[in-house]
């Protein structure tokens, strides 16, 4: 009864279920219930990114317990280039596992175990302290979560098919936005101290992370074959060799790395309407809920478009985030970004936008990649847009203290540039 179930749920989400996508038999035969635990292990994983959200909730909760500003300014890039910038040595090592599903596992595990500390460390530290013991767990989230990233496309590429593994990450971005909706109209109603309710959700990460953990170790995934690991440097900086043997990953490299805005622009247009006056934006609820409502309308479409051609999405997401990014800069010269709806709106366009770009560029490394080099592939991508992340961080730090209408325009330009090399990319669906 379970496999029927199972199955009539797969025939349900899935647009063509009976198409091998490029599994064999045995895989094809697993499918549905390997669909339905990528799924639900990937939907508590990315809960527990929304209530734990280093641009919005802990940015508040480190200013809320007075660590400053420019703390707070670190949790971002650290989260962003610490998930990315390991994975070139730790590529080698995960590929060389029989089944990788232990390897994501286990990074679930020690994401958990991170937020479990950044809760405790929220009751327990003020200040400096506070602040900077966040991060510090924050890094030791974010290299679980670079171990997880290496090892979840290898694994999605072994048990789900190739034209529905946008399908089954759209799903899991618009089911967790549905929970993170529901955190964020807690946090408008104003059930309960505001602190209090953060604290809860970053303990409640915790245990999403856990489970997540626990449920993708049920996966069915036949064991590859394998070599030992190299593990030295000389071997994990050989993987570079890539960028100078495979142009179409360079061309994707790029586009990824000028698409960075969606993921770094948050915060400065925060700091647009605080500049402009508004008081109103220093509620969190209403941010999250702009952030989890674009994931929710936005993710199960993006998944599906992607499965056709993610190439294109990658195109119109850079549209969609240079169109929001300008959006800001009109209503800054209109006079309207000091109103309670401004950025909201904007901030709902642009992750939007995040999430297409999240999504079309996880879809197109997998089906891109050859099989024996997805993992290699997976690393030296990630790896090199972890360094673009630091250095655009940088960058936007310094360009930011000029005026922060500077910052918002030159990511508008990069994403427009962004969106046409993408034209340039060859479709792999």
């Amino acid at each position: 009864m379970e496999t029927s179930i199972e199955e009539e749920l797969f025939e349900i989400l899935v647009e063509d279920p009976d198409a091998s996508g490029g599994l064999g038999e045995k895989e094809q035969a697993a499918e549905p219930g390997n669909f339905l635990r990528h799924a639900g292990a990937l939907s508590l994983s990315k809960m527990a990114d929304g209530l734990i959200d280093p641009k919005l909730v802990l940015s508040w909760l480190v200013t809320h317990l007075g660590a400053g500003a420019g703390i707070a300014g670190l949790l971002v890039p650290v989260r962003e280039a610490g998930a990315l910038l390991p994975q070139l040595f730790t590529a080698a090592r995960i590929h060389a596992m029989a089944r990788r599903k232990w390897a994501w596992a286990a990074g679930a595990a020690g994401q958990g175990i991170a937020a479990g500390g950044i809760a405790l460390a929220g009751l327990t530290l003020e200040g400096a302290a506070a602040g900077w013991v966040i991060v510090a767990l924050l890094g030791l989230l974010a290299l679980s979560r670079s171990v997880c990233s290496v090892a979840f496309k290898d694994v999605l590429g072994k048990t789900v098919g190739k034209t529905r593994r946008g399908t089954v990450t759209g799903a899991a971005s618009s089911v967790s936005a549905a929970a993170v909706l529901v955190f964020a109209g807690v946090l408008i109603a104003g059930w309960g101290d505001r602190y209090a309710i953060v604290i809860g959700a970053v303990a409640l990460a915790a245990g999403f992370w856990l489970l997540a953990g626990a449920i993708f170790a049920t996966l069915t995934e036949i064991a590859s074959d394998t070599e030992p690991p190299k593990n030295t440097l000389g071997e994990a900086l050989g993987q570079l060799s890539l960028l100078r043997d495979r142009p179409q990953l360079v061309r994707f490299i790029t586009a990824r790395s000028l698409l960075v805005g969606t993921a770094l622009a948050p915060p400065y247009l925060v700091v647009l309407a605080q500049e402009a006056g508004e008081s109103g934006l220093s509620n969190l609820g209403v941010l999250v809920l702009a952030s989890s409502g674009a994931s929710l309308l936005s993710s199960f479409v993006w998944g599906r478009m992607a499965d056709r051609s993610s190439r294109r999405v990658l195109m119109l997401a850079g549209v969609a985030s240079a169109l929001a990014l300008l959006a800001a800069l009109a209503a800054r010269a209109l006079g309207l970004a000091g109103t309670v709806w401004a950025v909201p709106v904007v901030l709902f366009g642009l992750m939007i936008a995040y999430h297409g770009v999240r999504n079309g560029r996880s879809t197109y490394l997998v089906d891109m990649a050859p099989e024996d080099e997805r993992a290699a592939y997976t690393a030296v991508s990630n790896t090199v847009v972890g360094v673009v992340l630091l250095v655009a961080g940088g960058l936007s730090a310094a360009v930011a203290s000029v005026g922060v209408g500077w910052v918002i325009a030159l990511y508008a330009a990069l994403s427009v540039v962004g969106a046409v090399v993408a034209y340039g990319l060859k479709e792999v669906e």
